[in-house]
């Protein structure tokens, strides 16, 4: 038989891959176009007196700070692995996106009471022309950040850290569209921003046309910020289920498990843990107990490829061992139970 050796590709994949050169790119362009944009919003919000225009530039500083963020985490995962962080700094994606939702909330919170105390009292002016006018300019440039966040899915890609795989027996080969997490996180902001611009809009043109009903100002701010609390909620559980060590959504247990048990000379599996340092790095481990006929090597070489190709893992640890009968009855060889 062949050569089998315990990885996957020959070499280690030097700098960011191709996905996270994209990612890279669209996060420095939507970045530049946040950072013009949000100065003119608080000039126009200035201007205008209007809480609700200087709201939507504050959502867009969080956002340049969560894309900064981001763009720091893609960095930082360039780095090679130590003898502390023997996976490297992948999980820095997924925290990056984790810091881009909580700064959303923590900005949002304080326009929320800011605008509860314009609803309380009605002792301001708004300048109905200027908020039209930074309205306008405020969706324009919330249409073009998210044309340049937006990707259907990452490329195709051949590395071990490339785009993720549906398996073999559940229909053909297709990209899941997830997407590379920071890029995503962003992408959730701008819509929120988006949305929020376009209620600001709305509001913006009835209080030029009627002066008396500027209280759509604050209204308009604090629904559309309920609303961007709500976006985040996809994000954060994906972010969420990556920190607790969940298995990946696009990975089932039992399809690993009767997969690994499919394979020549396999009589049992425990042990089997299915994890992932980011949404597209999914990692396997997995003690399988053999028939004592069977090839250790062979089996560990046709497990870990049915396991790289039929579930896109990236990284998988396969322990061999002879079967025993007394395993049918050890506790620790249990599958877990069901959430």
């Amino acid at each position: 038989m062949s050569f089998h050796h315990c990885h996957r590709d020959p070499m280690p994949q030097q700098g960011l891959t191709p996905e996270r050169l994209q990612a890279r790119r669209q996060l420095c362009a939507a970045c530049a176009v946040c950072c013009v944009f949000m100065a003119g919003e608080v000039v126009g919000g200035y201007l205008a007196h209007s809480l609700a225009i200087m709201t939507d530039a504050a959502h867009l500083l969080a956002d340049v700070g969560s894309m900064m963020g981001s763009l720091f985490s893609l960095w930082l995962s360039t780095r090679p692995a130590t003898r502390t962080m023997t996976f490297g700094w992948h999980r820095s994606e997924t925290l990056g996106a984790l810091a881009s939702v909580v700064s959303l909330w923590m900005v949002t919170g304080i326009l929320l009471y800011l605008a509860f105390i314009r609803l309380l009292h009605s002792d301001y002016h708004i300048e109905g022309g200027a908020m039209l006018l930074t309205a306008s300019i405020a969706v324009c440039a919330n249409l073009l950040m998210a044309f340049v966040l937006h990707q259907a899915g990452p490329p195709h890609s051949h590395g071990s850290r490339g785009a993720e795989y549906t398996p073999l027996e559940e229909g053909p080969r297709e990209p899941l569209p997830l997407g590379n997490t920071s890029v995503r996180a962003a992408f959730v902001h701008v819509l929120g921003d988006l949305l929020q611009s376009l209620g600001v809009l709305a509001a913006s043109i009835l209080i030029y046309f009627k002066p008396q009903y500027k209280a759509a100002d604050p209204i308009s701010t604090f629904l559309f910020s309920i609303f961007a609390l709500g976006s985040t909620a996809p994000t954060l559980r994906d972010v969420l289920r990556v920190l607790m060590e969940g298995t990946p959504r696009s990975v089932g247990f039992e399809p690993v498990r009767d997969t690994l048990l499919s394979v020549p000379g396999v009589r049992a599996t425990h042990e089997l843990h299915l994890w992932a340092l980011t949404l597209t790095y999914h990692v396997a481990s997995a003690h399988l107990a053999i028939d004592a006929a069977a090839d250790p090597e062979a089996v560990l070489a046709e497990a870990s490829s049915r396991l790289y190709s039929q579930f896109g893992i990236s990284s998988c640890t396969l322990q061999v061992e002879q079967y025993r009968p007394e395993m049918a009855q050890c506790l620790r060889c249990r599958e877990p139970p069901k959430a």
